[in-house]
């Protein structure tokens, strides 16, 4: 699940991970990530920081209580400073702009690739 709030983003990731295999589902940002959430049971969230309405840390918190989600991996996809600080639980921090090898990686390192 691709959680951000610029479309730009959010297609580019979606064409990426696609074309790797990947099924995506997205939300611009944690109000609606958390409907999408709970209607698709992503197997790993990339989250930006920085959002409108909720941003990425208080929906990470709000998520990360229900048991069914606690333990879902998220990689922190952000272009502010001190990312690494913000999601200690994060499988990894990438800052923007952002290389999609590095990012396909880690995901593959993550979830495995996809069927």
């Amino acid at each position: 699940m691709i959680v951000d709030d610029d479309p730009d983003i959010v297609d580019y990731l979606r064409t990426v991970f696609r074309e790797r295999g990947y099924d995506t589902c997205s939300a611009s940002d944690g109000d609606v990530a958390m409907e999408v959430l709970v209607h698709e049971f992503p197997d790993l969230v990339t989250l930006d920081l920085e959002m409108p309405n909720e941003w990425g840390p208080k929906f990470y918190r709000k998520f990360s209580r229900i048991p069914e989600f606690r333990d879902l991996p998220v990689v922190v996809i952000s272009g502010l400073p001190g990312i690494h600080l913000a999601i200690r639980k994060a499988v990894a921090t990438v800052r923007k702009p952002f290389d999609p090898e590095e990012v396909l990686r880690i995901v593959e390192e993550a979830i495995g690739e996809p069927y």
